[in-house]
């Protein structure tokens, strides 16, 4: 029983993981703020908190919001799985054509250093003002989180979660060492054909999933 449990809910978690991985590793104004303080070694750790938890309130938000509109309109259900896959596809297709354009990641100096306060205001101006994110948490993922059965939506949950804490404890503890790789044109190249490929894969899995529900 154990092992048929931790094998239905390895690839939810996985799914949340590459899922979250993808959306959230990009060229933006929250991930070159949060590199500025790593770099500088100001507020790192309530500045990669907040993201991170940020991340796991709204994800969570979506997928037990989505679960129970989704519960009460199953062509709904049906409808948002086939939205998902298609916008997954579209935004690997952007991830593969930035990888053919050269692009970095810089964090600015940005003059003197900021009270802890003052950090904490401008990180959440970038998280909570930015309405990319909703439609990254929210929707898009609250939408595909949804759509697995309600003991498998908490490994969904807990793969996004972590995908998020990594990639922002990494840009804020690692700033010094990855600093000089993210100003590499070639890295992000790679990154992004990487996320392309993976968007595409996920794309595949939940219309397979979307049609095998009609």
């Amino acid at each position: 029983m154990l092992s048929t449990s931790f094998a239905q809910a390895l690839p939810v978690f996985v799914q949340g993981l590459l899922l979250c991985f993808g959306l959230i590793v990009a060229i933006g104004a929250q991930n070159a703020f949060v590199l500025r303080q790593g770099l500088r070694r100001e507020h790192v750790v309530p500045v990669v908190l907040f993201c991170a938890l940020a991340d796991a309130a709204l994800i969570s938000a979506g997928v037990l919001g989505m679960a129970q509109a989704l519960g009460r309109h199953p062509a709904f259900a049906q409808a948002m799985a086939l939205a998902g896959a298609l916008f997954l596809a579209w935004y690997g297709w952007q991830a593969l054509q930035r990888a053919r354009r050269a692009s970095q990641l810089q964090a600015a100096d940005g003059g003197p250093g900021r009270s802890r306060g003052a950090a904490m205001a401008q990180v959440a101006a970038f998280t909570l003002l930015n309405p990319h994110v909703y439609l990254d948490t929210v929707m898009l993922m609250g939408s595909i989180g949804a759509q697995h059965p309600e003991g498998l939506r908490g490994w969904f949950i807990a793969g996004s979660s972590l995908a998020s804490l990594v990639w922002f404890c990494g840009l804020g503890f690692g700033a010094r060492w990855l600093a000089p790789l993210f100003a590499k044109h070639r890295a992000w190249q790679v990154l992004d054909g990487l996320i392309g490929l993976t968007m595409w894969t996920l794309s595949v899995l939940l219309l397979r999933h979307a049609l095998q529900g009609a």
